[in-house]
């Protein structure tokens, strides 16, 4: 969806020629007084739909806030870390969404404090502009529950403005889910939780989306995962330091260029800084040019678009320091035409200078992994 990630297929090895390899895992032991303090919870999972206009967006579930408990939906955005909603403190901007009503809840504390943030990604696939994506925030703390699992004093934030870009959404807000638990994630763990969290993101197509707080899915995935350790250890963000890109099996000089890349669940498709980009590009097709009436797009024929190979293997180095990519096949290369240009499809990357982030188009294709308290991610390949 939507990420603050300024403020902030299947697993290959061909980069190297290595052959697929299995991680050994070892269970960590807790101290036999731990069983003690405390009863340890179980992994709850969220089912969860998928915005699709035409191709895949954002994947978003039901938590509940208050007393008695309200339904909120909300997109589980790996690229931001607090929650926020739209309230029955929002007027007209927020009627496409449904809105809490804080008077219905008793345990409702208002902090009468107010902020806004600004995102660094939109809606889908539409490019930021200015401040085109704006929120309006009122603090406040109140219950929360995901699944069966509950919370008391969770700090959260009310939608009482947002900007027009916003009203598309069939969900009402973020609950952030940041390299660092904090709010109803942060509650849970002090409460026995894992501090671990598992997407299965799936195509439209496929269906049966779910998020696994606290644990893993196995059924979920082939073969092993492999884990990789997240480059900004001690930041909110999740990212994994890339010593190259491929594009059909090709490099450049450019793409051989170490970056850091951010994990967002809540962006859609790709942003890299503008030599990146059409380095990638000039590897697919001449043809890709920048769509100039919405800064940073590029696009093409939309007839071309079958004709063209286009497979982006991403490079990493797992735990053990052995490389491994995560591809993106060539079906993701669309994602949709452009409104002013039906003719033309808009491809999947994004140019935004001084930012390296990848989302929907690569982790709808694996099962993916948030070790909270072991600062790593894991893939593994899910089969379709």
């Amino acid at each position: 969806m939507i990420s603050r990630s300024l403020l902030v297929a299947s697993l290959v090895t061909q980069a190297l020629g290595i052959a697929p390899y299995t991680i050994q895992l070892q269970s960590r032991v807790a101290p036999k007084d731990a069983t003690l303090r405390r009863r340890a919870l179980n992994p709850v999972t969220v089912p969860l739909a998928d915005f699709f206009l035409g191709t895949d967006l954002q994947w978003f579930g039901n938590i509940s806030v208050g007393t008695p408990p309200q339904d909120v939906s909300v997109v589980f955005d790996t690229g931001s870390s607090t929650l926020e909603f739209a309230s029955t403190m929002c007027g007209s901007a927020c009627d496409n969404q449904v809105k809490f009503d804080y008077q219905k809840s008793s345990t409702f504390v208002d902090k009468k404090t107010t902020s806004s943030i600004t995102f660094a990604t939109g809606v889908g696939v539409d490019p930021v502009i200015g401040s085109n994506y704006k929120l309006t925030l009122r603090a406040a703390t109140d219950t929360v529950t995901v699944g069966n699992l509950s919370a008391k004093n969770v700090a959260l934030f009310l939608i009482t403005n947002q900007t027009p870009k916003f009203s598309i959404n069939p969900f009402s807000g973020i609950q952030g889910m940041g390299a660092r638990a904090q709010g109803i994630f942060a509650a849970l763990i002090s409460q026995g939780l894992p501090s671990i969290f598992s997407l299965y993101v799936t195509p439209q197509a496929v269906g049966n989306a779910e998020l696994t707080i606290g644990g893993i899915d196995s059924t979920k995935f082939n073969g092993s995962l492999t884990y990789a350790p997240n480059n900004d250890r001690g930041s909110d963000t999740w990212s994994l330091l890339s010593p190259q890109i491929f594009v059909n099996g090709k490099s450049t000089s450019t793409l051989k260029r170490s970056r850091d890349v951010i994990f967002d669940s809540g962006t859609s498709n790709i942003l890299f800084d503008t030599t990146t980009t059409e380095a990638i590009y000039s590897l697919i097709s001449p043809q890709i040019k920048p769509h100039t009436s919405e800064k940073g797009t590029y696009g093409i024929a939309c007839d071309l678009i079958p004709t063209l190979p286009a497979v982006i293997d991403l490079g990493f180095k797992d735990v053990n320091g052995k490389a491994f990519n995560l591809t993106i096949p060539s079906s993701e290369l669309s994602v949709g035409p452009f409104a002013d240009a039906p003719q033309t499809c808009q491809t999947l990357i994004n140019a935004f200078d001084g930012l390296d982030l990848v989302g929907g188009s690569v982790l709808k294709h694996y099962y993916s992994v948030w070790d909270v308290g072991a600062q790593r991610m894991g893939f593994a390949a899910t089969g379709i």
